[in-house]
């Protein structure tokens, strides 16, 4: 049985039942939650072990790379330069990057970036994974690139463009590299351990990941084997030249180590945020509220940063996703703990959000990656959560 350590307070003694039962049944190795409730910790767990080959545990401090759950600190990263009046999002993207008004894309606003609205999901030419590691290739390749679908006309998931396209926003607004301004504006001010680039020195603290495929791999079955809800979206990812693959494509290789020295240090503000589920939690409480004095975003740039700016099918995803600027928010699949709920997820399982309804935040992070629908990990913790407040 897996130790867990920590702190709950009583009326959440649920979250750490469902905790114990994802290290019981669900498959977590490594894990960390913690929930905010008007502004002060009300859940902060660990348990398991960061390293799988060595046997190290995971300690209060373990760092875990989170994938795309790091897209909701770069979406807060532009969102407070909207409310210091330095971002417009309603401006062209070329107003603060001339360059990338090449092949059509003149009057992309910066919003649609935001959004999954650009049609930038891809590169026609893949680009080496070092030069896309030193920021400014990746920047210019897709300054030029020509958009796949007219802008603005649907929206698809930026699963890895998404990092580079907003950061470097942030890069010409701020002058400072994403990786930088957020450390500078968030985790500084906060006490954050949330890191986009990780510096040298944290490296010993990081879990290392372990990966877990689907159960059943449906691209290798005929088709009338597969569920019929799931035959479209079977069927793209079977398709190499298809916007399910081609946007994971954008480097050569394709796969990232995520694990590695390199990829930790690099700044990709779509996919390779490190830190714990105490940071992430901690950093929506800012953005909601006060925390030791300090709050991030004012209500009114939350309500305009959290409206829905894109729904419906995903091109790219082929299911029906919902996001506002940067954020995803509340579908049928994803609930969170209220209609308000704002924040996103990452691969495998990690999950970060904000409910300004209740004044819950979360964040939980884990150190296996599980593909596919069976995982029920992050979901079982918010219907804990969701118990807790009822």
């Amino acid at each position: 049985m897996t130790t867990i350590n920590g702190e709950v307070a009583a009326e959440f003694e649920p979250v750490r039942a469902a905790f114990a039962a994802n290290f019981a049944h669900h498959g977590d190795i490594g894990a960390a939650v913690c929930v905010y409730q008007h502004g002060r910790p009300v859940v902060d767990l660990w348990g398991g072990v960061a390293d799988p080959d060595t046997g190290r545990p995971w300690q209060r401090d373990t760092l875990q790379l989170v994938y795309s759950a790091t897209k909701g600190a770069t979406a807060s990263a532009a969102h407070l330069l909207v409310q210091r009046g330095e971002l417009d999002l309603d401006a062209p993207v070329a107003k603060y990057w001339p360059e990338f008004a090449a092949n059509g894309k003149a009057d992309i606003p910066v919003r649609w970036l935001l959004s999954h609205q650009a049609g930038l999901v891809t590169l026609d030419q893949p680009m080496p994974l070092n030069q896309a590691l030193a920021w400014h290739p990746m920047a210019a390749a897709l300054a030029a690139q020509r958009p796949v679908w007219a802008p603005g006309t649907a929206h698809g998931y930026h699963g890895r463009t998404w990092g580079w396209l907003v950061g470097e926003v942030i890069r010409r607004v701020s002058g400072r590299s994403p990786g930088r301004f957020f450390a500078d504006e968030f985790a500084t001010p906060l006490g954050l351990d949330f890191f986009i680039g990780l510096p040298t020195s944290e490296r010993g603290r990081v879990s290392r990941m372990v990966h877990r495929k689907p159960d059943v791999d449906f691209t290798t079955l005929p088709a009338e084997s597969i569920p019929e809800d799931l035959r479209e979206q079977v069927a793209a990812w079977s398709d190499p030249n298809s916007f399910s693959n081609r946007a994971y494509m954008v480097t050569d290789p394709a796969a990232i180590d995520f694990d590695s020295p390199e990829v930790q240090a690099a700044e990709l503000p779509a996919s390779n945020g490190i830190g714990t589920a105490r940071g992430l939690a901690r950093m929506y409480a800012a953005l909601i509220g006060e925390v030791d004095g300090v709050r991030l975003l004012t209500p009114q740039t939350i309500a305009a940063a959290t409206k829905e700016q894109s729904s419906g099918m995903d091109q790219v995803l082929v299911a029906p996703s919902r996001f506002s600027s940067g954020y995803m928010l509340p579908t049928e699949g994803n609930p969170m703990t209220g209609p308000q709920s704002f924040g996103h997820t990452g691969r495998g399982g990690s999950f970060g959000f904000a409910d300004p309804e209740h004044g819950i935040t979360f964040g939980y992070v884990m150190n296996h990656i599980i593909s596919g629908s069976d995982d029920v990990r992050a979901a079982s913790l918010v219907e804990a959560v969701r118990t807790s407040l009822s």
